[in-house]
């Protein structure tokens, strides 16, 4: 069975493409699966003219947590039992770098492969939008304090999985949270995390994060509010 990969998508008109077809030539070998998130642009009209990719569409909007989720049911389900790949469709994630993501899963005999912008530095990082650095630092710091890890970007999107590693979570957060999760999930299960670093693209420094999440201050509430509920007595016993 192919690897998988996994692309969240909602409103990508401008680069689902591009980015779908630069996908195809850098991982031949991989299966892809895209996830669209309820998109109300001319999203869905392209991808209806994709050909040799798997689709799951959400009617409504549901959170790019719940993109995820069900891209991991999705290759559980599909007997995509090795790896998996997760990246973004905003032109931040390069595809050329998904098969370094498969090997170094490999070499390094990690469950996951999580990219990291801050680990090492490149000619062309851009700088982040200052709200964004602040609250990735801040989680950052906070769930290497409460794991003893040493990750440098807690946000990054562009991983690299052990399926069955996925299986043993239980990811449940369909918001922007679901990182936090993650994380807090994984260090409970055992997983070896290790980071690989990429280039630091930011293409939308006016980003929305929906409703009230669009204030810095309401997200980070919002993100700390979940690890706070995976670290009460009856999440860690769930």
């Amino acid at each position: 069975m192919a690897d998988l990969v996994v692309i969240p998508v909602y409103n990508e008109e401008r680069s689902v493409a591009k980015v779908l077809c630069e996908v195809r030539h850098y991982a031949p070998t991989c299966d892809i699966l895209v996830v669209d998130d309820g998109s109300t642009d001319t999203t869905r009209r392209i991808l209806s003219a994709e050909h040799g990719i798997k689709l799951l569409t959400h009617v409504a909007n549901e959170g790019y947590g719940r993109s995820l989720i069900d891209g991991f049911a999705f290759a559980h389900a599909g007997g995509y039992y090795r790896r998996l790949v997760t990246i973004d469709c905003d032109e931040q994630h390069e595809p050329a770098l998904v098969p370094r993501f498969l090997e170094h899963l490999d070499a390094t005999g990690a469950d996951v492969v999580s990219a990291s912008r801050y680990l090492e530095s490149f000619p062309e990082d851009r700088d982040p939008p200052d709200d964004r650095r602040r609250i990735n630092r801040v989680i950052t710091w906070r769930i290497n304090e409460i794991t003893g890890w040493q990750l440098t970007d807690a946000f990054c999107g562009f991983k690299a999985y052990r399926v069955a590693a996925l299986d043993r979570l239980a990811l449940d957060e369909p918001g922007y949270a679901m990182p936090m999760q993650f994380w807090i999930r994984a260090w409970r299960a055992g997983l070896k995390i290790v980071e690989i670093a990429i280039p630091r693209i930011y293409n939308e420094s006016d980003r929305s994060f929906g409703a009230d999440l669009d204030f810095p201050d309401r997200r980070l509430l919002y993100y700390e509010s979940v690890m706070d509920a995976e670290l009460t007595p009856r999440a860690a016993s769930a």
